[in-house]
């Protein structure tokens, strides 16, 4: 996939400072497209992507799928590449914190009626132009744009 990465605005903070997350790109073809899940965040309620911390004894890519499991309660195959990173800023401990999150693709399985965090999200297929409208991240809307699952 050719994908060109924005630069990450990761002004005035040192690489200390920097936080990763893993975060999953759940996707279904349906009718011949490509459609991809968003969930809410459960701060704000807009729209995002599942994913979280680094996780003990779980590669980057498996964490990106549990987060997919307990944020938005779909299991499938996850992909270990990444497709993209994007940054977005965090408030955390009364601060704001920059974090670069590296995207995985994850086709789902299955779509369950319970997970761990039915009650604080709401979940949604759409599209992957409409998702990228969705969102806020400038270089996320990049990369839901530009996927293309028969390169995986």
């Amino acid at each position: 996939m050719s994908v060109q990465q924005l630069p990450f605005r990761l002004r005035n903070v040192g690489k200390r400072d920097v936080r990763s997350q893993f975060g999953a790109l759940p996707y279904r073809i349906r009718e011949g497209k490509v459609q991809v899940m968003l969930v809410s965040s459960r701060g704000t309620g807009r729209w995002i992507i599942p994913k979280g911390w680094p996780m003990n004894r779980s590669t980057p890519a498996e964490a990106a799928a549990i987060e997919a499991y307990e944020e938005a309660g779909v299991t499938g195959r996850v992909h270990d590449g990444v497709i993209g990173f994007y940054t977005y800023s965090k408030k955390e401990y009364g601060r704001r914190m920059p974090v670069v999150v590296a995207v995985f693709p994850l086709l789902v399985h299955r779509e369950l009626m319970n997970w761990p965090e039915r009650g604080q999200r709401q979940r949604k297929w759409v599209g992957r132009k409409k998702a990228a409208k969705l969102v806020d991240e400038p270089e996320l809307k990049q990369i839901l744009r530009a996927f293309e699952p028969t390169e995986l």
